[in-house]
Formats: structure tokens, C-alpha cells, sequence
């Protein structure tokens, strides 16, 4: 069967970034943000670990925006919720700043238009721990739209994180695909390797490659922007 979709991660992918740096600067801004309202900075980070760690084992009962704030809320009370009007003002203002502690390659761009060019269909296949808001505008400093992909997991849309393989069956499920016509390209051998678990060709790109230990990843192609283009040439 013919390749008709790429789905692709964003952070360290499209966006170039250091995780750790970029997890740092997030959660300092909204520690800041949140202050005020009487939330404890080491408090909240804990939280917000705990929501992405019950996120990351959803079962698939419940969209990983509700595991979230069950989590959440289950740490501060339910009045937390309240308070989620804060959340949405910080992504729309202070977290844009974030911007400046990522990178920026206008090879995606550049990949990204020549895919569409090839009329196959594009998914942003980021693990959804954020919400909406808070990934389109990373796709935005990334130099790309939200309207460049057909679909883009969010916690919203979304009932399973990476690595589980569920997630990828999520994708495929709700679009309608084939493992078979679809390939992933990502740069972390644990989440976006597990793909290949499904039946997923998997490039990782290693402009910013996360390595796991015990990810089996023997075999799969791996490179920069001129090795990923040529490779996605020849499917």
C-alpha cells in the first residue's frame, strides 16, 4: 500500500528545543502566573508532574484533559477549577515567552510545503499533555500553522500519551488509516519509536534525539532534515 500520511512529532522535531531547558522555563512561568492565587511554586510543578504522569497511564476511559484536572484537583480541591480561566490567560500571554528558550529551522517549513505539494496528508503527532492552545502555538514558532495538518493530538482529542502504542492506534482509528500507508518521524526512540509496534516506519531525526535505554530501535533509519527528506523521497 502506498504512503498517504506522515504523521510527526513537534518538540524536538519540528521545534527544535532542549527538554529540559524548555520544561524549565514553562513551569517557572507559570509558577509565577499562578503565585498570586496562593499556589506554592514547588506544590504546583509537583502537581502538574502528577497530572502528566496520570495522563501518560490514561487507560482511555476518560480524555487526558479530564485525567488531568481529576489529578489536579484531587491535589488542590475542587475549587482549583476555578481557576482555570488563569491557566488559559497564561498560555495565551506569558507562555508565548517560552518562544525564546526553543530553537528555529525553516528546513520544516520548507519539508512541511514540499509534503503538502506531494498531496499527502500530514498529522502533528505530539504527545497531547498540552491543550490545544498551548500546541498551536508551539506549531507557530516551529514557522508552521495548525492548518498545515489534518489532525493534531491535543489533551482535548486525545485518551493515551506516548509511548503507549494505543496512542498511535488512536490516530489511526479516528482518521480512518492503515498502518501500512502511514510513517512517523520523531526524535525519541521511546515514545515516537513505539510506532513501529503498530507496523509505523520510523525515522528519527537526531538534530535533538532523545535516547532511551532498552528502546529497540535496531534498524530504524535515523538522521537530519537532508537524510529525513531524501528518505521520505524514496517511499
Amino acid at each position: 500500500m502506498a504512503i498517504t500520511t506522515v504523521l510527526f512529532d513537534l518538540d524536538g522535531t519540528l521545534l527544535p528545543m532542549d527538554q529540559e531547558i524548555f520544561v524549565k522555563a514553562y513551569l517557572g512561568g507559570l509558577c509565577k502566573k499562578l503565585a498570586p492565587l496562593g499556589y506554592d511554586p514547588k506544590a504546583l510543578s509537583a502537581a502538574i508532574w502528577k497530572g502528566t504522569e496520570a495522563m501518560v497511564r490514561n487507560d482511555g476511559s476518560r480524555t487526558n484533559e479530564e485525567v488531568f484536572w481529576e489529578t489536579f484537583c484531587g491535589i488542590f480541591g475542587e475549587k482549583a477549577r476555578e481557576d482555570l480561566p488563569i491557566f488559559e490567560d497564561f498560555y495565551h500571554n506569558e507562555f508565548q515567552q517560552v518562544a525564546q528558550v526553543c530553537g528555529h529551522n525553516p528546513a520544516s517549513r520548507v519539508l512541511i510545503d514540499g509534503l503538502k505539494a506531494r498531496g499527502l496528508r500530514l498529522v502533528l503527532a505530539t504527545n497531547p499533555i498540552f491543550p490545544a492552545v498551548a500546541t498551536h502555538s508551539r506549531v507557530q514558532w516551529a514557522g508552521l500553522t495548525p492548518e498545515d495538518f489534518s489532525h493534531i493530538t491535543t489533551y482535548e482529542n486525545s485518551r493515551f500519551c506516548k509511548p503507549n502504542p494505543a496512542y498511535y492506534r488512536e490516530i489511526l482509528d479516528n482518521l480512518g488509516l492503515k498502518a501500512e500507508e502511514c510513517v512517523m518521524v520523531g526524535n525519541d526512540e521511546g515514545e515516537d519509536g513505539a510506532a513501529a509496534k503498530l507496523g509505523l516506519p520510523v525515522f528519527l531525526l537526531t538534530d535533538c534525539l532523545i535516547a532511551r535505554e532498552g528502546a529497540d530501535t535496531a534498524g530504524m533509519p535515523r538522521g537530519s532534515f537532508p537524510e529525513l527528506t531524501e528518505w521520505l523521497k524514496k517511499l
